[in-house]
């Protein structure tokens, strides 16, 4: 079915990454919650709200820390954001993204148009140098990322627990 659902639309849907607009908050939230109970892509261990998200909504900015959306058939099914690393200005050419894809779409691609997306527009973000932080046992964004020359840069032992498992974190970067 997910083969059938990924060829259907990458040969007639059009897909479109545009940045997010206040109005697809909602969608964005649904999308990073369906991914909380697989314990695989974030330390959230419930569901976020609307109202709890708005305040990180109002923190990006198209010019210096985009929020992008991937559409497909005008549905959003996927985003991508830049989070400024550390908070000092001297990290201020350093960025961490975070990619969440629909589940009903996950291995279609969209991950790597998002990052592919991210890597090209770097550039004109004023960015040199891209992170990701992406648990151990999370192999398919482990390789998503090496695939587009991540490397391992910090291997966080055990620093979260999930359901009573401890696990460890991957920091992927890559010079731009």
């Amino acid at each position: 079915m997910l083969k059938y659902l990924c060829k259907t639309f990458s040969e007639t849907a059009a897909m479109t990454i545009r940045h997010a607009t206040e109005t697809d908050l909602p969608a964005i939230v649904a999308i990073y919650n369906a991914a909380i109970p697989y314990r695989t892509a974030t330390a959230d261990l419930e569901p976020v709200s609307v109202q709890s998200r708005f305040a990180w909504f109002q923190g990006r900015s198209p010019s210096h820390r985009p929020l992008w959306v991937v559409e497909v058939e005008s549905i959003v099914v996927g985003w991508l954001s830049f989070q400024s690393f550390y908070g000092r200005p001297a990290y201020n050419s350093t960025a961490e993204i975070s990619i969440y894809i629909a589940p009903s779409v996950h291995r279609c691609g969209l991950g790597g148009q998002l990052l592919a997306k991210a890597i090209q527009e770097s550039p004109n973000l004023g960015l040199k140098t891209l992170l990701g932080f992406i648990f151990a046992h999370n192999q398919p964004s482990l390789r998503l990322f090496e695939s587009f020359g991540f490397q391992k840069w910090g291997h966080l032992p055990q620093v979260a627990e999930l359901d009573g498992t401890e696990r460890d974190l991957m920091i992927m970067g890559l010079r731009i």
